[in-house]
């Protein structure tokens, strides 16, 4: 009916994109918490976000009104680590649940991007200053306070000092050679991560998860998320092609691929690509074929 308005509600990927649209107001939480409608299409994400929101509730209720930011972030910790009982899920660490933060409120377990976007959540609705840490191999979280910065290890809840810091870095410094005249300073590697990379940590975690069992569909979901989060991520575009040509959906795997070819065409594997979208191609040609004569005889 002419002039009639369309209220259909965004599905799971453009309600994503348009959190993700914009650098300026990209809401880590709710991103994360978005990526769980990937394993539960039901997932009430406002309804997390306000667990959430009264977790930090609780906390700032009990805070005395004149508290200083190192009274407050030792409330926080035995809050968050001891009371609430978060912590690393050392059992099951690649446990696909892990990742999504409905199901680590749930359990209270996680891996250290997921317990560090709800510690920093629940930090600023305290009134800290506190950032994610893209460190080598280990999410961490950084709070700055009025006599300097203090680095957590939201897996375990423990402080690490500079010397702590230096060990966990070695053994990357070693295996890229970043040793001696190549070394770069700790503090490098201190600075805070950009929302957008936060959330594209938490998507690689996952693709990976996936990958590793060999979950095609929630590969591919996983995927199209990470093109949308980073959209001249031309390998990431590719990947995702050549996983939806495994699971026979040829055009879109054809149409990515494509693109992913126009914008790398001196990539190392362009050649090989370039063969796999040509078979792709006959492929989908062969398929139309019948069809397109049917049409065509009628």
């Amino acid at each position: 009916m002419p002039g009639t308005l369309n209220l259909a509600a965004p599905t799971a990927l453009q309600y994503f994109s348009a959190l993700v649209a914009d650098d300026a107001s990209l809401p880590v939480t709710e991103a994360a918490v978005a990526v769980g409608q990937d394993d539960d299409a039901r997932l009430d994400t406002q309804g997390v976000l306000a667990q959430i929101d009264t977790l930090a509730q609780r906390l700032r209720r009990r805070l005395p009104a004149d508290a200083a930011p190192l009274q407050t972030l030792r409330l926080l910790n035995t809050y968050f680590f001891h009371e609430l009982g978060f912590a690393g899920n050392v059992n099951d660490y690649h446990d696909r649940r892990n990742s999504y933060l409905h199901e680590v409120l749930k359990t209270r377990r996680g891996i250290p991007i997921t317990l560090a976007i709800l510690y920093i959540e629940i930090a600023c609705q305290v009134g800290l200053r506190a950032q994610g840490i893209s460190f080598p191999g280990h999410f961490l979280v950084k709070l700055r306070l009025q006599r300097g910065e203090v680095i957590l290890d939201p897996f375990s809840g423990q402080t690490l000092s500079r010397d702590e810091l230096e060990d966990r870095l070695a053994p990357f410094r070693r295996r890229f050679g970043l040793t001696g005249d190549n070394e770069v300073p700790l503090g490098l590697y201190l600075q805070a991560a950009e929302p957008r990379d936060i959330v594209a940590r938490l998507l690689r975690n996952l693709k990976e998860i996936h990958r590793r069992v060999g979950d095609g569909p929630r590969l591919v979901a996983v995927m199209q998320r990470l093109v949308i989060l980073l959209p001249q991520a031309w390998d990431e575009r590719r990947d995702l092609a050549l996983v939806q040509g495994e699971l026979g959906q040829l055009q879109a795997a054809a149409d990515g691929l494509r693109l992913y070819l126009q914008h790398r065409p001196e990539a190392e594997d362009a050649g090989r690509m370039q063969q796999q979208l040509a078979a792709w191609q006959a492929r989908i040609g062969h398929a139309a074929g019948p069809a397109s004569r049917t049409g065509r005889a009628g």
